[in-house]
C-alpha cells in the first residue's frame, strides 16, 4: 500500500477543527451563533460532527473566524466519502451495481 492511499482510522469531521478554533479563541458556541445569525443547535450539531458542514455555513465561519472555507468543505467531502465506503449496506449496493454494470 502506498502511503498516499492510506485512509485515517477515524475520519475527521470539519466541525472538530472549528470547535478547536473556538475553544482556542475562547469564543462560546452560543455567542458565535447569535452574532452570525444562525441557530445554536445547528452550529452545535456541526461542531460535534452530527450534521454536515454546508457551503453557506463554511463561508460564514470563514467570514467570522478567518478560517478558509475551501479546506473545510474538502474535509467534509472526505469525511462523507470515508463514512460511505465503510457503510456495509452501501458497499453491498455498490457491489450489486458493479455486477449489473459489468453485464451491460
Amino acid at each position: 500500500m502506498i502511503a498516499n492511499n492510506l485512509e485515517p482510522f477515524k475520519p475527521t469531521h470539519p466541525g472538530e477543527v472549528l470547535k478547536d478554533e473556538l475553544e482556542y479563541r475562547g469564543i462560546s458556541q452560543r455567542g458565535l451563533a447569535r452574532e452570525v445569525g444562525i441557530s445554536y443547535s445547528v452550529l452545535n450539531e456541526v461542531l460535534n460532527g452530527k450534521r454536515a458542514l454546508n457551503t453557506e455555513l463554511a463561508l460564514i465561519m470563514e467570514a467570522a473566524l478567518g478560517v478558509d472555507a475551501a479546506p473545510l468543505l474538502a474535509m467534509q467531502n472526505e469525511y462523507d466519502m470515508l463514512k460511505a465506503r465503510r457503510n456495509p449496506s452501501f458497499v453491498e449496493k455498490l457491489q450489486h451495481i458493479r455486477q449489473i454494470a459489468a453485464a451491460l
